[in-house]
């Protein structure tokens, strides 16, 4: 059997699934191409979506017109506002959802979505011509065509599950590894390596004795992920935490010799930001206890997640542990840990676009890029699908820049620098934070994604209502007058100091002790401004005053940005023989020759290129 499309995703998890919507979306014939129709979207780990940067990832694919952040909200069981006690460059939301809800949330999206089919079958070639990706083969002799094709394969590829000594394959418990994917691939010249990554153990919530651990509520605001629908659909329910202690940390230790970290039996690398609970024991010898949370995979099931507990340890050794947790001595568990190592692919040999270098028409997206999480994937899938959908009809590209995003930031990152190991996003890894908030990020790419075609007309009506509302907001700030004597008793109410002259309200917004918030209650005026808007009253405010509180630190990196792009509009691709500068240090142009950046600044980002690197190429271009 014979099928033809413009674009093929291959593997339905989150990379997968956003990738075939955003293509769909474009107007592109697709195909998602997956092993298990009921298992799209499928949360491998935590049931959770966001956290620190990766929130604003989230919030990125939705503004982009993505589905991540619709599907969180509908099956959220648990929102945080996560670093709300910092400034507003950090903050960032986190959900726990609802795992078999969350499924079938997208598979009802994918279901609905235009221009999309998906088949049940598992890809076993890559078909290649002319240097060009033309189709996959299937394991059941399905060929399919078309002119772009997205991997986006998880951990699937030649996957091997670890439980102490005892080693399974497969891309997830009790489902298939894929085999000869991988090198249907890497015979043309890409290059793979291994990783390996792992999830703790499952527990029966009927077994917990809750009334040891401390409970640890979700928020009640009007936060949510999408700025499109409803929030709080399902029952909120808690978290709760604990912590371990000396025997649980004796008896894990006491299995190390069958740990297969460390008895030589995993080769490949793990993620740092996530290390199992072995690995704590071995890195922080002297700690004493390490934080658990336990926390609730869905509304209806007895099912709880370990957070704090990855483990590989054989089965009867983490059992023995956990049992030595005075809120887990009762414990039932649904499955053990395990760990996972996985195939995935050098993505310094893609470019911006996710497009492979060596094969055109070949993009990459998620795991098999060397990142772990669920956003990283669904941010990569986004782009992936856009650059999949422009390929088909042109040569224009959808790139974003490391001050418009921070999946410009993750994507810059991976084609610049490589992996060594599993890649994870953080807030820290970003140089222009304070433009890449959590609030804001409809402003940075709405509109261009309307543009584009893949935002829809109502979410790009409902950013042109709010960046209205937040104008009003500012625009009524910085004109209405302020007189001393009428504020002044009022301020000091309040704890701030009183006004030597008059000024206007925006000065006031602009103290640390004063917000919105307490100052409508003493001006009437400002009170009935926020009142104005009729839909996300709260969320335009907060916009609002977010962008005068920080004006001055918004303009200056902005500034500096600017002058960063100086450099990302020089292009140097195809304009240096990086072998014949003897003038750039050897590692130099080793790294420039394989990476081979598209602009200055990139080349700049790229470590082992120094600043007089830099220097002798600004001045062999004439600047």
């Amino acid at each position: 059997m014979i099928f033809k499309y413009d674009v093929l995703v291959i593997g339905g998890g989150h990379a997968g699934c956003e990738a075939a919507a955003a293509a769909a979306n474009m107007g592109a014939k697709t195909c998602l191409i997956t092993m298990d129709m009921n298992k799209i979207g499928q949360m491998s780990c935590n049931p959770a979506v966001g956290g620190i940067a990766k929130g604003q990832i989230v919030r990125e694919i939705d503004a982009l017109g993505g589905q991540m952040g619709i599907v969180t909200d509908k099956t959220a069981i648990q929102f945080r506002m996560l670093n709300i006690g910092k400034g507003p460059a950090v903050w960032s939301p986190r959900a726990q959802c609802d795992r078999g809800k969350f499924i079938w949330e997208w598979r009802t999206i994918l279901d609905h979505t235009d221009n999309l089919d998906i088949w049940q079958d598992q890809a076993d070639e890559l078909l290649v011509e002319n240097g060009e990706a033309i189709g996959v083969r299937t394991i059941w002799g399905a060929e399919f065509f078309a002119k772009s094709i997205i991997v986006t394969a998880g951990t699937f590829l030649n996957g091997l599950m670890h439980v102490g000594r005892k080693m399974v394959e497969g891309g997830r418990c009790a489902e298939p590894a894929v085999h000869n994917f991988t090198e249907s691939i890497t015979r043309w010249g890409i290059s793979s390596a291994r990783m390996k990554t792992g999830t703790p153990v499952r527990i029966d919530k009927r077994s917990v004795h809750f009334e040891d651990m401390e409970e640890q509520p979700g928020d009640s605001d009007f936060h949510q992920f999408s700025y499109m629908g409803k929030h709080r659909v399902l029952k909120q329910l808690p978290c709760w935490t604990c912590y371990t202690n000396n025997k649980v940390h004796e008896i894990l230790k006491s299995g190390l010799a069958d740990s297969p970290l460390y008895n030589g039996q995993i080769q490949s690398t793990g993620p740092r930001y996530c290390p199992s609970i072995e690995t704590k024991l071995v890195t922080f010898p002297d700690k004493n206890q390490h934080p658990l949370f336990l926390e609730p995979e869905g509304e209806d099931t007895n099912e709880m997640y370990l957070n704090g507990f990855s483990s590989s340890m054989p089965m009867e050794i983490q059992l023995k542990a956990l049992h030595e947790i005075p809120a887990l001595r009762d414990a039932k568990i649904y499955r053990p840990g395990y760990a996972i190592e996985y195939d995935y692919f050098d993505p310094t040999q893609l470019k911006h676009s996710l497009e492979s270098k060596i094969i055109k028409g070949l993009f990459f997206a998620g795991q098999v890029n060397g990142t772990t999480g669920y956003e990283e994937a669904g941010g990569q899938g986004t782009v992936a699908g856009i650059n999949a959908a422009l390929h088909c009809v042109g040569d224009k590209t959808f790139e974003m820049q490391r001050d418009e995003s921070y999946i410009g930031v993750l994507i810059d990152d991976l084609t610049t620098k490589g992996v060594d190991e599993p890649y994870r996003m953080f807030t820290s890894r970003a140089e222009y934070r304070i433009l890449l908030r959590q609030d804001d990020a409809d402003a940075r790419l709405t509109e261009k994604a309307y543009e584009l075609g893949i935002a829809k007309r109502d979410r790009y009506d409902w950013w042109m209502e709010k960046k209205e509302g937040i104008e009003k907001i500012i625009d009524f700030c910085a004109n209405y007058p302020i007189k001393k004597d009428e504020i002044n008793p009022k301020l000091e109410a309040l704890g701030t100091t009183p006004l030597r002259a008059g000024c206007k309200l925006i000065d006031l917004v602009a103290r640390p002790h004063l917000n919105l918030q307490n100052l409508s209650e003493i001006i009437p005026d400002l009170k009935a401004a926020m009142d104005a808007p009729s839909n996300r009253k709260e969320e335009i405010a907060e916009a609002a005053e977010i962008k005068m509180k920080y004006k001055g630190y918004i303009e200056r990196e902005k500034l500096i940005a600017d002058k960063m792009h100086r450099l990302e509009n020089i292009k140097i691709k195809g304009r240096f023989k990086y072998s014949e500068l003897h003038e750039i240090s050897t590692e130099g142009r080793q790294k420039l020759e394989r990476i081979d950046p598209e602009t200055l600044a990139q080349a700049s980002r790229i470590p082992g290129v120094s600043p007089s690197d830099i220097n002798v190429m600004l001045v062999l271009l004439g600047r």
